[in-house]
């Protein structure tokens, strides 16, 4: 079984294909996924493998091992673009993340003020009014949409509650017109084709009605538990990017 990848609180710098060098926050325990949803394609592996020993790590551990990793970058000169919250699930499910993101501005306001701050985040905690204050807080507010089309979108991400629905997501994301990126995953797999033209057509439906300050769209890049999951080619993803674009005067970037 595909198992989680990061075994740390903070990890790197690493190189992100979206976002330079990045220093990775990740708030699941570090030897197991706590996930609101089951993605085919998470590169940590399904849920199924179980939320490991070591529990969420407290707010104090978080503050005090980003403060030495930025303390030491600092002291060695080295360059960095972004500290990115992501890893062994998803980082909106931490109790206290709202005064983590707090921690970390002023951290990073402090070391590297001209570093952005990044949160991916599966869009499923977007009911909570304390997470989407500290999402409008950061720099790069990545938001996840994988398919406007309610039977796709639960093919791929597998969302724990039945609850989530594409209407609401949708209705959520647009709370953040203007500030929020999107980020869509383009894939093919057994019964599953994203990028086909009536997936391109409801999702452009959809980014209109969120209008979002950017859209990111990326296929896979590394293995994926679902082994029958197929990338979409970069030329592939420039003609979808650009169709996107035109028809929604919305910028879009390819990873």
């Amino acid at each position: 079984m595909q198992r989680v990848l990061f075994h740390d609180t903070i990890f790197g710098p690493i190189h992100s294909r979206r976002l330079g060098s990045s220093l990775g926050v990740n708030l699941s325990p570090n030897d197991g996924k706590i996930c609101s949803f089951d993605c085919l394609y998470c590169e940590a592996g399904f849920n199924a493998q179980g939320p490991g020993t070591t529990g969420f790590p407290s707010r104090q551990d978080v503050r005090n091992r980003l403060r030495a990793k930025l303390e030491e970058l600092k002291r060695e000169n080295q360059p960095l673009d972004v500290i990115t919250f992501s890893g062994n699930g998803e980082p909106t499910l931490h109790p206290e993340f709202a005064g983590i993101i707090d921690d970390t501005l002023s951290l990073r306001d402090k070391f590297f003020p001209n570093v952005k701050i990044s949160v991916l985040t599966n869009s499923t905690r977007l009911h909570k009014p304390a997470v989407c204050d500290a999402l409008r807080k950061v720099d790069n507010n990545i938001l996840k949409l994988d398919s406007a089309i309610e039977a796709t979108m639960r093919k791929i991400d597998r969302p724990a509650s039945s609850d989530f629905t594409v209407e609401k997501v949708i209705e959520q994301l647009s709370a953040f017109a203007g500030q929020g990126i999107i980020q869509t995953m383009i894939l093919r797999g057994e019964n599953i084709n994203n990028s086909a033209s009536e997936e391109i057509d409801a999702l452009i439906s959809a980014y209109k009605r969120i209008k979002p300050r950017s859209i990111m769209i990326y296929s896979i890049d590394r293995k994926t538990p679902d082994e029958t999951l197929r990338a979409v080619n970069h030329d592939e993803l420039s003609e979808i990017a650009a169709r996107i674009e035109r028809e929604t005067s919305i910028p879009v970037s390819v990873a």
